[in-house]
């Protein structure tokens, strides 16, 4: 592996890690401050998470793309942007980085370390919420890197922000997030044996809309008779 892979594996596992820490930190931090009140509870979990994201994005993604998400990678893969074995090994990276981000958050608010979530997480609605969720994702990304690539890290915060809100599952949109937050029974947490079919979801929805935005942005061929 050359030292440009291996920057590149560093700044996904370190992203994710951080994407994944302030997922359940502020979960945890909400849910104590909000005093019963699940609506601002989840606006709490919101806001530092859409936050992060644009953070994260600026710092790394110059460095490995700032994928953080299983996912985006798959798009990528299936664009052609990204190889199999890198593909692969970032989502290994991924997944590690999310469990070390979210047992960092349980040490930092003196939770057990280990955990495994009941939170049930199940259901159509459920599942077809993040088949949209993630769809919507790679739109926000597809459509920034095609028309205003500096506004990607934006498009992306501001996004996650509002399917928080506008999807029934709160909008995981990322299978490293699903099993990482598996290992949470805080907030944010979702039951093991529920994460396998949001992952699913989450696959599809990034298969569909790579095929629809790359057909839908694709850049005019150019010809003589213009």
């Amino acid at each position: 592996m050359n030292h440009a892979h291996s920057r590149k594996l560093f700044a996904e596992f370190i992203g994710t890690a951080f994407l994944l820490a302030t997922v359940v930190g502020s979960g945890i931090m909400a849910e104590r401050l909000a005093a019963g009140n699940t609506a601002i509870a989840l606006l709490g979990n919101t806001i530092p998470t859409g936050a992060i994201l644009v953070v994260l994005i600026v710092v790394f993604g110059p460095v490995s793309g700032a994928h953080f998400n299983p996912a985006v990678t798959v798009a990528f893969w299936i664009r052609k942007e990204i190889g199999l074995i890198l593909s692969l090994i970032y989502i290994l990276v991924q997944i590690l980085g999310g469990l070390i981000g979210v047992w960092s958050a349980h040490f930092m608010f003196e939770e057990e370390l280990i955990q495994f979530s009941l939170k049930e997480r199940t259901g159509s609605g459920q599942w077809f919420s993040e088949l949209v969720a993630t769809f919507g994702l790679l739109m926000a990304i597809f459509g920034a890197l095609r028309w205003r690539p500096e506004f990607v890290p934006y498009s992306v915060g501001l996004y996650i922000t509002a399917a928080y809100w506008f999807t029934a599952s709160t909008s995981f949109a990322n299978p490293a997030v699903t099993i990482a937050r598996s290992f949470s029974n805080t907030f944010s947490g979702i039951f093991p044996g529920h994460a396998p079919a949001f992952i699913i979801s989450q696959l599809a929805g990034a298969v569909l809309a790579t095929l629809v935005f790359g057909w839908l942005f694709k850049k005019p061929e150019s010809s003589s008779n213009d």
